[in-house]
């Protein structure tokens, strides 16, 4: 065979690989409203970057007639590329090929990319278009997805791991996604549920849709699974990159340093955001759009748990992950799944360098036997542990509210808090100035001739002593109170102290946090 003979099979062979199930299967997808498997990489990836690996891979099963159907690459496509010029490795599953079913070599290739990853130090992401496991390769294609648990367990923490849902994702294949950090869903065209309507219907005799059961609107704002939707499979691929240029490569180095905004710029609104009645709501969102760099907030969970906000935004060009109680929502009262919610973003902004903005204005955690009989203790007690373990420089602002157990958990000073400001329209006490004096004076109004009018006068002085910052400042519990309009260059000057911190906990294998 000649050379060019040899190089022309090559061509032909990668074209063969390049082409999955079939033009029939990839205008079937389609059709469906979705990209392909290397569509999506494209996207995904600066344009020419992607470099594939195991391109001529084949499946080794002989039974129910799979050796008649040896398809190169097999059922997902591996490799590496750049974003923003920074080096990330991806897998993206191939619905054309065995309906992307997760078998043997399908399973390795992705192992292999992950152990890259893990040695090299870079971002893995992973684009999910699978039916789950391969059947006809029976336990061994158990055994590729236990390899692939494995190696999202021992990634933590260790390099960011984001997956995208990208059409259905069922059984043993939604737990991957639920290893990693992020997951991003497209609206409309992708599904995630261990056992899927049919299997529901026959067990639970309900009859539910896939959308209804396990889709992008469900699992982002009901379950929480889900940590962005998207509206298209395009826009989910965007939103992948923009959160990567908050992230660090790993866990050894710190984010994209990037100034666009004026340090010192100061918002005068900020002065009269906050109402003077204390019941009165406002939008933290906006208090934030106004403090960080060039008003970009990238919001995690935004639809989940609303009564806390949390997500990444940049100050003075460093990347910081911002916390935020939400007056608008509930009060910004902190249940079970705002605890939650809270508590596993404060631990991988910890895991990742990432320094924690905390905004406070919480009245305590919401009451009733539905939060006390499903565990607000053991999610509170989630949020407390992840703030306590958190060595990562940690700011907080009180804006309003700050009582009781609830001041105690988000970043007070006493559980290591780096910097603690308060504006002067914090209110810092064990509870409310009106449950307070119901407590304190219950018998002098049970005694006064117009207990209503006594009670005022009470909650009047009440607050004139307590609901204020002044008697937590003179302890040294806040470390100062500022005007509003100050809060971003104060926040960028505490950065910028802090730059070279070092913290750290007693040596041990882990903790036990209360899951």
């Amino acid at each position: 065979m000649s050379e060019k003979t040899k190089i022309q099979k090559l061509n032909d062979l990668k074209a063969q690989s390049r082409i999955g199930g079939g033009q029939a299967r990839i205008d079937a997808q389609h059709k469906k409203g979705r990209l392909t498997a290397r569509e999506r990489l494209d996207l995904l990836l600066d344009k020419g970057s992607f470099r594939e690996v195991d391109a001529f891979v084949v499946h080794r099963t002989n039974d129910f007639g799979l050796h008649e159907q040896k398809i190169m690459s097999d059922s997902v496509v591996t490799g590496w590329g750049t974003i923003e010029g920074r080096l990330v490795y991806v897998y993206s599953q191939d619905f054309t090929v065995f309906g992307g079913s997760l078998g043997e070599v399908h399973a390795e290739k992705i192992c292999k990319i992950m152990d890259m990853a893990m040695k090299n130090g870079a971002p893995v992401i992973g684009l999910n278009d699978s039916g789950g496991a391969r059947i006809q390769e029976g336990v061994v294609a158990l055994a590729g997805y236990s390899d692939i648990f494995l190696r999202n367990t021992l990634a933590s923490g260790v390099i960011p791991q984001i997956s995208a849902i990208m059409g259905p994702c069922a059984g043993g294949a939604v737990y991957s996604p639920a290893l990693t950090d992020f997951i991003f869903m497209a609206r409309d065209t992708s599904y995630m549920f261990v056992t899927g309507p049919d299997v529901v219907k026959a067990v639970t005799h309900e009859e539910v849709t896939q959308e209804e059961l396990g889709g992008a609107s469900v699992h982002s704002e009901k379950s929480g699974v889900c940590h962005v939707a998207a509206d298209s499979e395009a826009d989910t691929l965007y939103l992948i990159r923009k959160l990567l240029g908050f992230l660090p490569q790993n866990n050894m180095e710190d984010a994209p340093f990037v100034l666009s905004d004026d340090p010192l710029r100061m918002e005068e609104a900020l002065n009269t955001i906050v109402p003077d009645d204390a019941n009165k709501p406002y939008d933290i969102k906006e208090v934030i759009n106004m403090i960080v760099d060039s008003g970009n907030f990238f919001e995690i969970h935004e639809n989940y748990a609303q009564n806390v906000v949390v997500g990444f935004a940049r100050l003075g060009g460093h990347s910081v992950g911002i916390v935020a109680n939400q007056p608008a929502v509930l009060a910004g009262v902190l249940d079970i799944d705002a605890s939650e919610k809270a508590g596993r973003f404060v631990r991988f902004c910890d895991a990742f360098n990432i320094p924690i903005i905390t905004f406070e204005d919480v009245p305590g955690f919401l009451p009733g036997t539905f939060q006390e009989h499903h565990g607000i203790i053991r999610s509170g007690a989630k949020l407390l542990y992840a703030y306590c373990e958190a060595t990562v420089p940690k700011l907080t602002v009180i804006t309003r509210k700050a009582y009781g157990g609830a001041y105690c958990v988000m970043s007070s000073k006493h559980i290591r808090s780096d910097v603690n400001l308060a504006w002067p329209t914090a209110e810092i006490a064990v509870m409310g100035p009106d449950g307070a004096v119901s407590i304190i004076f219950r018998k002098e109004l049970e005694a006064a001739d117009d207990p209503v009018q006594k009670k005022a006068e009470l909650v009047a002085d009440y607050k004139e002593k307590f609901a204020n910052p002044y008697v937590a400042a003179q302890r040294g519990y806040i470390d100062d109170v500022i005007e509003p309009k100050e809060t971003r260059p104060r926040l960028i000057n505490a950065l910028e102290m802090l730059s070279n911190k070092r913290d750290a906990n007693p040596a041990k294998k882990h903790g036990n946090i209360p899951l």
